[in-house]
């Protein structure tokens, strides 16, 4: 999942990418507004998290110029700012949440889980990658060509783990601690990966050797 993160406090920006990168996520920082806007038209991101106070453009100025120009990415605000007004403004921009600062760490991975599993259970939880594959995130049914594939309770964790952080690589090591919670063999988590793949298209999970797995949309 790739992350555009704007905010000008230097050792705060830092302290959130180095959070984020260690959970799996690619973050690309920012403190400059405009720096920011200008990015997110080179690269797609799936989330934006924004200071509002910063130098060129603000995060409210940003988010409200990307909605009108149609560009529909999750926003989430940082801000020291408590006045119900701007909470207001912040919304009516288009953000899906607020996090007050000064927060904890594990309160912003909280918030970005709820993103997430809102993104994966809105009207669109049909999820489609290349080949035909469909994967219904509400009824965990996957299907190829139209046809349903039947996949055993850990391939479809895997599925999903993956489509959670689509675009970034998964390490067993994440596997691991997304599904099981405590020590596998990287060995079983390979098998399991392997049955899994055999059920997909050749390109829909591809190998980064020596870093883990990955599917691109």
């Amino acid at each position: 999942m790739n992350i555009l993160l704007l905010e000008d406090e230097y050792s705060l920006r830092i302290s959130i990418e180095e959070f984020l990168t260690d959970l799996g996520y690619q973050v690309d920082g920012f403190m400059d507004g405009k720096d920011a806007y200008h990015a997110l038209y080179d690269k797609k991101y799936d989330l934006l998290l924004l200071d509002v106070k910063v130098p060129t453009m603000t995060g409210f100025e940003l988010l409200e110029q990307i909605r009108e120009d149609g560009k529909k990415e999750p926003a989430i605000f940082l801000t020291s700012m408590t006045d119900l007004n701007d909470l207001k403004q912040g919304y009516a921009y288009g953000c899906c949440d607020y996090i007050r600062k000064p927060f904890d760490l594990e309160e912003l991975e909280l918030r970005i889980e709820q993103v997430i599993l809102h993104l994966m259970n809105d009207e669109s939880s049909m999820i489609s990658l290349e080949c035909g594959v469909v994967y219904d995130i509400q009824k965990a049914k996957l299907t190829i060509q139209k046809q349903e594939v039947v996949l055993r309770k850990i391939e479809q964790k895997m599925l999903e783990v993956l489509l959670k952080y689509n675009n970034s690589v998964v390490s067993t090591e994440m596997f691991q601690d997304e599904i099981w919670g405590e020590y596998v063999e990287p060995a079983t988590i390979r098998v399991h990966l392997n049955n899994l793949r055999k059920k997909l298209p050749d390109t829909i999970i591809k190998n980064r050797r020596g870093l883990g797995y990955i599917i691109e949309r």
